[in-house]
């Protein structure tokens, strides 16, 4: 478990601990939900291996990093805590970003919010635009897929998630990337990452403060509003599992119209949610392709 280096970094007023392996331009690492930075232990060596610095940091309110005093945990502060972790880590150069899932959603922002600080943005598991929350409402479905976005909106949601040692996120990641069976030790360590204090509140929180704009702040309104569908100014790559179980493929359509710098997408028929994990290879071979090209 102690493979790479960790450190932390004050960012945006919250202490940011991290993962890190190599040297060389900035790519930044972005976890998802139910996940932490060791999501992308396949990936860090071998963005080091191709002579990249390649930093995973676990994000706000997932210890060892800090849980923000004022509990916010909608997309935008996520967006403007990488641009801020850029800036802290790379205060010369612009970097690189990879995001999966929630970690998608806080790169597709952080390129609207500051893109002279991002090279190119590559993400898995998300689109971007509004065809996603379309679909929420209107695709059946997608409707099925989500159902889990509805019940962390519930009160008893920390209650069923934590249940007998944390089953439901076996369960989640099974459904998500059928077909394929995380190693128990990774398990282990994620469900540990869970059961520290104020993780799984915060975690439910990323969802609660999406769905809820009673929970939203003023200041950060104009961004939370074009988060999903505003251009992205800087060149994409977006990687998607064919088997995704959590958001099907359907929703990368017509993507394109938000990419004038362009946009590669590849599409994995063999692969579910965490693709990155379930074929790293071929992952980190698209990813440090479009990186250097």
């Amino acid at each position: 478990m102690s493979e790479f280096k960790s450190a932390s970094v004050r960012a945006g007023g919250l202490t940011f601990h991290y993962l890190e392996a190599g040297e060389g331009p900035l790519v930044l690492c972005l976890h998802g939900f139910p996940d932490h930075a060791r999501s992308f232990r396949f990936q860090l060596p071998a963005l080091a291996k191709a002579g990249f610095r390649a930093v995973a940091p676990y994000l706000r309110g997932y210890a060892p990093s800090d849980v923000p005093a004022n509990g916010l945990y909608q997309g935008a502060a996520l967006a403007k805590d990488t641009v801020a972790l850029i800036e802290a880590l790379s205060p010369k150069e612009p970097a690189f970003v990879f995001g999966h899932d929630w970690g998608a959603i806080a790169t597709y922002g952080a390129a609207q919010v500051a893109p002279q600080r991002i090279r190119k943005i590559a993400t898995a598991a998300v689109p971007h635009g509004t065809q996603l929350l379309q679909a929420v409402v209107t695709d059946f479905a997608q409707m099925k897929r989500s159902w889990y976005v509805f019940m962390f909106q519930m009160p008893t949601a920390e209650a069923a998630v934590s249940n007998n040692g944390f089953e439901f996120l076996d369960r989640l990641w099974a459904d998500w990337s059928p077909g394929w069976t995380p190693p128990p030790e990774e398990m282990t360590a994620l469900k540990a990452t869970f059961a520290k204090p104020g993780v799984l509140a915060a975690a439910l929180g990323y969802y609660r403060h999406t769905f809820n704009p009673a929970l939203q702040v003023a200041e950060l309104a104009d961004l939370q509003a074009k988060l999903m569908t505003g251009p992205i100014a800087v060149p994409a790559l977006v990687l998607y599992g064919e088997r995704d179980g959590c958001i099907g493929v359907e929703t990368l359509a017509g993507m394109e119209a938000l990419f004038p710098k362009g946009l590669r997408k590849v599409v994995l028929p063999d692969a579910g949610h965490f693709l990155h994990q379930e074929k790293p290879e071929r992952v980190n071979e698209e990813l440090i392709a479009f990186l250097k090209a």
